[in-house]
């Protein structure tokens, strides 16, 4: 038994073999790695071009920024250029990457420049590392540079140092998966000297880079996270390698990590803190999305924040799961003993003292109840001060805002009539009862509004002196106080029995939803008769439109649509056959071809993709909810299914 676990001890790992099989079939990509502007990137690669192109290899140029700078310039001659492609932007034109002709003109090596790059509009891909992607996917070498501070999860971090926001990123696994980097690296004593002789920006512009990101301390930070981030990958390399060769370790204990996110401003800096641990440590990490109905921020604005930083993680490489319940650290800390988690990381604001002080705290409870589990907290000062003071500012509807204004008068106004023969005590039941009907009618942040408006409103009109806001007897005060508390947790609980009941009716809608489709797909036999069940259940979905389009890439035809649609346009038609080709999301809200009208999804089932869905919501300015993704995902898998069983039996 020894000698047989000690033969697969020198097995080669075989993911790590399969990975190295199908690097071989895709191109290369080396990544020129810089801690800030003038390091040397952009110069060192094309040094390495021309010194490519002596040794017979054939390179082109498909973008260079050159940043005015005498000596790069110098090097891209004897290169062939890509022409570029020349689009209008915002009145004026801007020469852009053309991806088709480096494709059409498939040379054995590429220069790209600027990885972090966004392209312009009615651009394939919005970001140029989108465009290499397609490039290493076709079979071609890339050479590309970036520094440090376009990261994803670096950016907050250079943030912090520089007190510069960086508004490009590229995800670290763009890099992660490079074949090669190369840190270009001098001093920051010599940069500063380059920045003085104008070799890193025009004259009229270094000066004021001096003032502010080109100071020795940023600089000499920014070069530690060039460094130690290659180092990171120096140590992923060897241990690819090791396993590769099944040669043995010593091996460290797997590490795994739970990112918690929530819907406050903390939540990106929380998941970019769990991204760079998973990355130092090489372990795999989960972001996991918590949903709770308590008295934290629950607008529109919060959620579609919460969707963010989840879209975020996932950038970041994570794996993506999502919690609720009753009390969350009891669904996390399970969740985490379930998924063998070693390490929770958890954002606490400076606005939780409301929890803090109820002895809630969600970090708190985790931390004193994750025995074996390491627990890291992350803190910012900057959500606090946003949040500060937060529930002063209007997030109300219209309605839900002016409810607890009309209820407190009517409450007021029966007051007065009742105060003839009932006693004082008794009147607050009825300014309680529209705390209540403001709770139910629109949840809690209406129902605190209208117990702060019944405590002024009893103490003016019922509580002597009347028509005052001060207070003869300190029983009465007393009394006041005790209705003020009672009438915040009341019409808070109440608030959330109601968000409860509607996030239930919410799953009951989606679920009675997907039987009724399974249901209507069973008892179809006609091809046609399935089309328009799938576009009309995927159109209610998405509060929108949707469409079917069947075959293959060039031979894709429209099979249904609703409303109907006669034709697509050309944006339409190159999202929907590149979602049939590779099997990926294209058109609206994704990574390609994002200004088309519909995101089209491919209808995949075992014999390969049959086609493709389009679906357009009718509010194409926010993106899915989770909710409304898992169900339109869970139709497509049923319909492709349903598909495919018609196409078997007309094909009998």
């Amino acid at each position: 038994m020894a000698q047989a676990d000690s033969k697969r001890g020198e097995r080669p790992d075989p993911d790590a073999l399969l990975a190295l099989v199908n690097s071989e079939t895709r191109g290369k990509l080396k990544v020129f790695l810089g801690a800030a502007p003038g390091v040397g990137k952009t110069y060192a690669m094309l040094s390495g071009a021309k010194q490519a192109a002596r040794e017979g290899i054939d390179v082109v140029v498909g973008v260079v920024e050159t940043h005015g700078r005498a000596e790069t310039a110098a090097l891209i001659q004897g290169i062939e250029m890509l022409p570029q492609r020349n689009v209008e932007y915002r009145g004026r034109i801007i020469q852009e990457f053309d991806i088709d002709a480096a494709l059409k003109r498939r040379p054995k090596l590429i220069i790209v420049d600027e990885l972090a790059h966004t392209n312009a509009p009615e651009s394939r891909h919005p970001k140029r590392y989108q465009d290499i992607e397609e490039l290493i996917a076709a079979g071609i070498d890339v050479w590309t540079a970036v520094n440090i501070q376009h990261l994803e999860s670096l950016s907050d971090v250079v943030s912090t140092i520089t007190g510069v926001s960086v508004r490009e990123t590229v995800p670290d696994t763009v890099v992660d998966k490079a074949d090669e980097v190369v840190v270009v690296d001098i001093t920051p004593a010599e940069l500063l000297q380059r920045l003085r002789d104008g070799k890193v920006y025009l004259p009229e512009n270094a000066r004021r880079a001096a003032d502010n990101f080109f100071k020795p301390g940023n600089l000499t930070a920014l070069r530690e996270l060039a460094l130690r981030r290659t180092a990171d990958r120096v140590d992923d390399q060897m241990v690819v390698y090791l396993r590769q060769n099944a040669i043995e370790g010593p091996w460290p204990a797997a590490e795994r990590i739970l990112v918690c996110v929530g819907n406050d401003p903390l939540s990106e800096t929380v998941v970019r803190a769990g991204g760079r641990l998973a990355s130092g440590l090489n372990a795999s990490w989960i972001a996991v999305h918590l949903s709770r109905f308590d008295f934290e921020e629950t607008s529109h604005r919060a959620l579609k924040r919460m969707d963010e930083a989840m879209r975020l993680a996932e950038r970041l490489g994570a794996e993506l799961a999502r919690l609720s319940g009753r009390h969350l650290p009891d669904e996390i800390l399970r969740f985490a003993r379930r998924e063998n988690v070693t390490q929770i990381v958890i954002g606490r604001s400076a606005a939780d003292w409301f929890a803090r002080l109820r002895g809630r705290s969600l970090p708190e409870e985790i931390v004193r109840r994750a025995s074996g589990i390491a627990v890291h907290i992350v803190t910012s000062d900057e959500p606090a001060k946003r949040r500060r003071f937060s529930f002063l500012r209007p997030r109300l509807s219209a309605l839900a805002g002016a409810t607890p204004f009309l209820s407190v008068a009517v409450a007021v106004a029966v007051g007065m009539i009742a105060s003839h023969f009932l006693v004082l005590p008794n009147l607050s039941m009825i300014f309680l009862t529209a705390v209540l009907f403001c709770a139910v009618t629109y949840g809690a942040g209406s129902a605190i509004l209208a117990a702060v408006l019944s405590f002024f409103a009893y103490n003016f009109f019922f509580i002597e002196p009347i028509y005052t806001l001060t207070v003869a007897e300190p029983h009465e005060l007393f009394a006041l106080l005790i209705f003020l508390l009672v009438a915040v947790l009341t019409g808070g609980l109440a608030g959330r029995v109601r968000e409860q009941s509607d996030a239930a009716a919410g799953r009951v809608v989606a679920t009675q939803s997907l039987y009724d489709f399974s249901r209507k797909l069973s008892a179809i036999a006609k091809l046609d008769d399935v089309l328009w069940v799938v576009v009309s259940h995927a159109a209610k979905s998405v509060n929108g439109g949707a469409l079917v389009l069947l075959g293959k890439r060039e031979e894709l035809e429209l099979g249904a649509a609703l409303p109907p649609e006669d034709t697509l346009g050309p944006s339409e038609w190159a999202a929907a056959r590149w979602s049939a080709t590779r099997g990926e999301f294209a058109g609206w809200r994704t990574a390609t071809l994002p200004n088309a009208q519909f995101q089209f999804r491919p209808l995949r089932t075992s014999r390969g993709i049959l086609g493709v869905i389009g679906v357009r919501p009718g509010n194409t300015s926010d993106n899915l909810s989770a909710e409304d993704d898992r169900v339109l995902s869970a139709l497509i898998d049923q319909a492709a299914v349903a598909i495919e069983r018609t196409q078997l039996v007309d094909a009998a």
